[in-house]
């Protein structure tokens, strides 16, 4: 199994919301940080914003957020929600066209692989990747405020 980039920003935004304690960002500040592209941000945070992941309010002081609580967001539902394709092998596609898949035991093996994958990542949450020494060390590597630092409004 293997995400897509599409996925890893879509995980990414949501750490980086995460650190942010409340805080709206823009999607500027979430691309310059990881040094991604701004158009494909803007596509992933739209699926977000979607699914009721991020919240976004525009216009002056306006940005994105996260919608829920950290330990309320489960990765694999993350990943199921973000991911196009997660079908393995050509027969697990609904046009899926194989001779041999009326007595091919290989779908059975690899949707159960599919499936224990997905549980493994759904026994974290966001919260789970953004513990308090993970928040400092992201916080550090994204070169973000601390919280309570310079820029959170919370300090003022």
């Amino acid at each position: 199994m293997r995400v897509t980039r599409y996925t890893d920003y879509g995980l990414r935004v949501l750490m980086y919301l995460a650190v942010q304690d409340g805080r709206r960002c823009t999607i500027r500040q979430i691309s310059d940080a990881y040094g991604i592209s701004r158009n494909h941000l803007m596509k992933v945070v739209q699926q977000l914003a979607a699914l009721g992941y991020v919240e976004a309010v525009r216009g002056v002081g306006g940005g994105i957020s996260l919608a829920r609580s950290p330990g309320r967001i489960r990765i694999g539902t993350v990943v199921v929600a973000m991911e196009p394709d997660l079908e393995l092998v050509e027969c697990m596609r609904p046009e899926g066209k194989c001779v041999i898949s009326a007595s091919c035991r290989l779908t059975g093996i690899l949707g159960d692989a599919l499936q224990a994958f997905i549980d493994a990542l759904d026994q974290s949450t966001l919260a789970d990747l953004v513990e308090p020494s993970a928040a400092d060390g992201l916080r550090l590597l994204l070169k973000l405020d601390p919280v309570g630092g310079p820029g959170d409004a919370s300090s003022a």
